[in-house]
């Protein structure tokens, strides 16, 4: 069934978007497509891409009751900093899972490269979850409790909104005005993409003011790094590096979680499946709990 929403805040974003967001209803959750969260846009592709989906939960869904004030994970797609949709399976099927357990979900598409260059997605990342924050409250969700995640390279740009705090800074925001992070099989170096734009070899790793451990300081705001042991060469020892790094800074609230057998894929889109780990291990760290045994954390 579709809906037509007029809160303000949907009437602000269908000017940006020159076309008013879709609705769409099951018996359990709500999607509300393509709301743009940059009236700033100042070209047609930064509109195009400046877009959101928000997954949120019935009041009454389910036989369980969702209160005002649930929690809200802004994700961000993975695809290398250079493709990737907001309504990809991944996204879709976490969304969906998510909502039905009470969590508001923010599936976010930001410019890619080759035609934005660094820091262009991460200034995007940064305008998204400050829309997220700002405008959440108006669909039930707590703009106290609102997270940020996402796999691959959107763990990386979860990675940078946590770590550099002059992206959110201009949104009149800190890293500490979100909940938590949670960086899914992220880049905790200088982004592959972002050194290739450069031209320097994805061989090489660098960590320079383009990565998250550059920034690694005690006064960072909670971060959960998420892996798997079959991930790709190196990307699950670079987040036990980062959170060791995180440490040795003095952060009291770094974790790493790595789950046996999961690679850079199944990392995350078994997050729709009913006993998920790593899905019930992010519900924790949000504050909703599971009942599914969580693998050992660092």
């Amino acid at each position: 069934m579709s809906l037509l929403l007029t809160s303000p805040c949907f009437q602000l974003a269908a000017v940006a978007a020159l076309l008013a967001p879709a609705a769409v209803a099951n018996a359990e959750v709500t999607v509300v497509r393509d709301i743009g969260y940059r009236t700033d846009a100042a070209t047609d592709y930064e509109r195009e891409r400046c877009e959101l989906d928000l997954y949120l939960p019935e009041v009454e869904a389910a036989g369980k009751s969702v209160e005002k004030g649930f929690p809200t994970i802004v994700w961000f797609h993975g695809g290398s900093l250079k493709g990737g949709d907001k309504g990809g399976g991944i996204e879709a099927g976490a969304g969906k899972r998510f909502a039905e357990e009470g969590v508001g979900f923010a599936s976010v598409n930001y410019r890619l490269s080759p035609k934005a260059t660094f820091p262009a997605y991460v200034e995007d990342a940064a305008a998204a979850v400050a829309f997220v924050r700002k405008t959440i409250e108006e669909h039930g969700g707590d703009p106290e409790r609102v997270y940020v995640s996402g796999h691959s390279a959107g763990g990386y740009l979860t990675a940078m909104l946590a770590m550099d705090p002059k992206y959110l800074a201009a949104h009149d925001l800190k890293p500490t005005d979100f909940a938590g992070y949670m960086p899914v099989a992220g880049q905790m170096i200088t982004h592959s993409t972002v050194r290739e734009e450069r031209g320097i070899s994805e061989l090489q790793p660098i960590v320079d003011a383009a990565s998250p451990a550059f920034h690694a300081r005690k006064d960072a705001p909670r971060i959960l790094c998420i892996a798997g042991s079959k991930d790709l060469p190196a990307r699950a020892e670079e987040n036990r590096w980062f959170v060791a790094a995180m440490k040795n800074a003095g952060h009291q609230e770094s974790t790493y979680a790595e789950f046996e057998g999961r690679t850079h894929d199944t990392i995350a889109s078994l997050l729709d499946e009913p006993n998920d780990a790593v899905a019930a291990k992010m519900l924790d760290f949000v504050g909703v709990k599971q009942p599914v045994a969580e693998p050992a954390s660092r």
